[in-house]
């Protein structure tokens, strides 16, 4: 199909300096997850990225020195010139397709933890490491100040070296350039702090020198934080933020700009923020400056992207977590094919990953973070080597991921769900609150699943295993899902629990009427207890939240919610009490016990709800394993998990149908020799 032409601005060719994007669709830096011990990987990833039509794609916070080291969570390295080969992988990776190649240079001074190397943090004053570490970053001198300049400037030399065309200066995110530009952080009484000019004057001198060392091959961005959110104690955007962009505004050759303080806020998730939501806090920059800008805001719909560049909001449409979901979403545009593009739900999964130190991954997107390892492509898939017949039984995440890859392969595929409609726990999980993008896992795969003429839809179809058989088909796979346990087993608690009144999520979800007091046991520590708490409270019913660790959903802590999450439902009223284990529940009360001393005490309870653990759904496995039938089980039905986990399962078994299921591949050091 031919472009829409109301697109054609987001196409258009943009000037960065001495370089030019070829269009307006720029990744800006994300983390992978790969960092320096894996070259191969991170140079796969930003190249699908590039073959989809990022402009400018973008790599990962790349430190300077041995003294910014963010172990254990993965980052690249310009500490040397052995650095720059492994590196140039990545450029040209990207170059092949077109692209411009942008690395982020990075110290985090007080951030960095430097555990690793074991090299003593520094910072602008003598502070507490921002690590939550028990050590401290050292206040910097002159010569320190001196030796950080050179470290920028061996590296932006290094970055050109490797192939880049714009090289950072990073000033976001509570970094060492940060910390000096903030009064919160930045008390010296020198020439580098005091007034917000001599506060400046740090962030000037690394544009200067990163200028002088990459010549005019490369251009220069700034990222900047012009909000930290911290109000007048910090840096705001109708204060500070615009002062510095005032003082400095040609200085660079790009202003990359959002709000900051901690990460989470930059990247809050759906749950907590609207598409676009950063251009209250960011919108004036573009009158300050006649550089190129640069801003990121979850950016899904086409629409809403030209509608950022003809208001003069930004010149470039920023993405880290969209081009992660859909890596082609700029093809897909250029194609006229705008309603394949797979949206962001926002869920931070891929956040997650980076904190949890593992390679990235997606909801939306299985292959992300598997493009090396696995070989896995967004776009393209291995034909299937024989004309077969699959029957999946079970319409959620999970079977519609299979559906639709097994369809794709080329196999003829039925997909059979239960009820008469299609996404399973999706259906349920979009109705809490801020979650209602979930359902786009759902109906980004029912509307590629209408282009397969070789795929059939079976909503209302409850399958036995007489009708599997009488079925015939050549692959029978379940992803018939899960339910939420009533016996309290969950993190904490291994065995088994006399709950009869108990209710779990299910029934909630299902109507069933509910009285108050209402407790909440979580154990489970995901989204689910905080957000029944949430949806519950709303609602008008007093509620309690009870749970085993030390905060609300505290696996939230990785996907950067549970500061947004703990201080809403604080405001909503719900009463919080960490670190005890529910013990029983009779007579309207519910027992609970410290985690760590035993002591106990009753809560007054007339609704118990348990968002503990699961269990697969396997009366239907169970059933064709006794008639002697062959089935895969995909997903919850499997492993109950995350979504994005039940997608990738799913996505794992159909793409590997008929293939060796071979190790992925790792990064291995170089034999040397005896």
């Amino acid at each position: 199909m031919p472009r829409d032409p109301r697109y054609d601005i987001l196409f258009e060719p943009v000037r960065i300096g001495p370089v030019t994007a070829p269009n307006r669709f720029y990744q800006t830096p994300h983390a992978t997850g790969f960092g320096w011990q894996r070259p191969q990987s991170g140079a796969a990833l930003r190249g699908v990225k590039a073959e989809g039509g990022w402009g400018v794609v973008c790599t990962e916070y790349c430190s300077i020195h041995p003294s910014s080291d963010d172990s254990p969570h993965a980052f690249l390295t310009l500490w040397d010139d052995h650095d720059i080969a492994p590196l140039a992988l990545t450029a040209e990776a990207i170059h092949a397709h077109g692209s411009l190649a942008g690395i982020e240079l990075w110290h985090g001074g007080a951030h960095a933890s430097n555990r690793m190397t074991r090299v003593p943090g520094i910072a602008p004053m003598t502070q507490p490491a921002l690590y939550h570490l028990p050590a401290t970053a050292r206040a910097m001198d002159l010569s320190d100040i001196r030796a950080f300049r050179g470290w920028q400037r061996d590296a932006a030399r290094r970055a050109r070296q490797a192939g880049f065309d714009i090289v950072y200066v990073y000033a976001g995110h509570d970094y060492l350039p940060f910390q000096f530009l903030s009064r919160r952080t930045n008390q010296r009484a020198d020439a580098y702090g005091g007034s917000l000019e001599n506060r400046v004057r740090l962030l000037r001198e690394m544009i200067e020198d990163t200028k002088d060392a990459v010549g005019d091959t490369c251009a220069v961005a700034v990222r900047l934080a012009v909000d930290e959110l911290h109000g007048p104690e910090g840096i705001t955007s109708e204060g500070e933020g615009r002062e510095i962009i005032a003082m400095l505004a040609e200085l660079p050759d790009l202003w990359d700009v959002n709000v900051a303080g901690a990460l989470g806020n930059d990247s809050r998730s759906a749950r907590f923020s609207a598409e676009g939501f950063q251009e209250e806090n960011v919108a004036f920059v573009k009158s300050l400056t006649s550089k190129p800008v640069v801003s990121v805001g979850r950016f899904t719909s086409p629409d809403r992207m030209v509608s950022q560049i003809r208001r003069g909001v930004q010149d470039f449409i920023g993405a880290a977590r969209p081009s992660i979901a859909d890596p082609f979403l700029p093809a897909k545009i250029r194609e006229g094919r705008e309603d394949e593009i797979r949206e962001c739900i926002g869920c931070n999964i891929c956040r997650a990953a980076n904190n949890e130190g593992v390679g990235l991954r997606c909801t939306q997107n299985p292959t992300m973070g598997e493009e090396w390892r696995r070989g896995w492509h967004p776009e393209r898939i291995a034909v299937h080597p024989r004309r077969e017949r699959a029957l999946v039984i079970g319409g959620g995440p999970a079977g519609l991921e299979a559906a639709l890859t097994l369809g794709r392969r080329g196999l003829e595929v039925a997909l059979a769900e239960a009820s008469d409609r299609f996404g399973g726990r999706l259906l349920r999980e979009a109705t809490l609150p801020g979650l209602q993008t979930w359902l786009r896992v759902r109906d980004w795969r029912l509307h590629m699943l209408g282009k397969l003429e070789n795929v059939d839809l079976y909503p209302a179809s409850p399958m036995t295993a007489a009708d599997v058989t009488g079925f015939g088909a050549d692959h029978v796979v379940l992803a018939t899902g899960s339910h939420w346990r009533r016996d309290g087993v969950g993190v904490y608690a291994i065995r088994p629990l006399d709950l009869p009144e108990a209710l779990t999520p299910d029934d909630v979800f299902a109507g069933t009427p509910i009285a108050g007091p209402v407790v909440i046991y979580d154990d489970e520590h995901y989204f689910m207890g905080g957000a029944l708490a949430e949806k519950l409270a709303v609602a008008g019913h007093e509620v309690h939240y009870v749970t085993t660790a030390a905060l609300v959903s505290s696996w939230t802590v990785m996907t950067n919610e549970q500061d947004f999450l703990q201080a809403r439902l604080i405001e909503a009223g719900v009463k919080l009490h960490p670190l005890k284990a529910l013990i029983s529940h009779d007579s309207g009360i519910a027992t609970l016990a410290c985690v760590y001393t035993g002591r106990t005490e009753p809560l007054p309870c007339a609704t118990l709800i348990l968002a503990t653990g699961r269990l697969p759904d396997s009366a239907l496995a169970d059933e064709l394993s006794s008639a002697g039938i062959a089935a895969s089980r995909i997903g919850d039905c499997l492993a109950p998990s995350s979504i994005a986990d039940a997608v990738h399962s799913a996505h794992r078994f159909a793409r590997l149908l008929g293939e060796p299921d071979l190790p992925p591949r790792r990064e291995m050091p170089p034999e040397r020799s005896p």
